[in-house]
């Protein structure tokens, strides 16, 4: 899949006009319906006045290829993210809301044989389950806990919002924030693994694993594989720019090749002469 034709089909094309003449001459043609200018991502030639101009050095820098694939990648672990983000969020209003109600006991026990009888007849068993357990824990504690506890779960709710926009965004701080938050749980949910293997801690804690080894290895950060420097860099050499200033090199070594065989032609015809 041509990922760069698909970002341009999504949102347009971007082009820019460089002072340079010998990026110009490549980045720019014309054509019988007029001017033509190199799209900066997908390389195709489009008509109509360039979004921008100046010298190649202040373009913008247009994410490529596997960059493109990568941000989509960061997107799906955003929209984990913001589903975390609505579960403890919803859980925190509860929380809130019911922190003053008496009668949140007496309507637990009375329903709770009700949904027992529910999962038995799935084949669960929930009598030692441990959210089980840990719901009649909180029923027993104060408003005044409770309202800790649901603050508590909501600048969790918080935090999980903000890794998901900043991965969303693929921004460089949100790429910080998401691996630096996402590892420093990664112990507890190691600890959780040793009490107990689940199926859902295990994936859980797979995500987790991955997000924070892909955000290190492919954005570089924290100085691996040069860090920032080295990741500026690797954009600049995928661009457009790059390409068209590669070319006109090359176009420059062929002709100073080819002016100095005719040089060395001319001279070998001159000595020639003379003999």
């Amino acid at each position: 899949m041509d990922w760069n034709l698909y970002r341009c089909g999504r949102i347009g094309h971007i082009t820019y006009a460089p002072d340079e003449p010998s990026l110009k001459e490549f980045m720019h043609t014309t054509a019988a319906t007029g001017d033509l200018w190199q799209c900066l991502r997908c390389g195709t030639f489009v008509t109509g006045d360039p979004a921008g101009s100046g010298p190649a050095t202040k373009a913008p820098v247009v994410k490529r290829g596997r960059e493109i694939r990568s941000e989509l990648i960061l997107r799906i672990f955003a929209i984990e993210r913001f589903l975390r983000f609505l579960l403890l969020g919803a859980v925190a209003i509860a929380i809130w809301q019911f922190r003053h109600s008496t009668g949140i006991q007496h309507t637990f026990n009375r329903d709770l044989p009700i949904v027992k009888t529910a999962f038995n007849q799935l084949g669960f068993n929930i009598s030692h389950s441990h959210v089980l357990i840990e719901i009649r824990k909180a029923l027993h504690f104060s408003p005044r806990t409770l309202g800790f506890i649901a603050l508590g779960v909501g600048l969790f709710a918080v935090v999980e919002l903000i890794e998901g926009v900043g991965l969303w965004l693929s921004k460089r701080w949100g790429e910080y924030f998401a691996m630096v938050v996402t590892s420093l749980g990664l112990p507890y949910e190691i600890y959780d693994l040793t009490v107990k293997v689940t199926a859902f801690r295990l994936v859980l804690f797979a995500i987790n694993l991955a997000l924070v080894i892909y955000l290190v290895v492919t954005k570089r950060l924290f100085g691996v594989r040069g860090g920032r420097k080295a990741f500026e860099e690797m954009l600049q050499s995928e661009s457009i720019f790059d390409e068209a200033a590669k070319l006109a090199q090359a176009q420059r070594d062929e002709q100073a090749r080819k002016e100095a065989e005719a040089a060395a032609a001319a001279e070998a015809k001159a000595q020639s002469s003379s003999t």
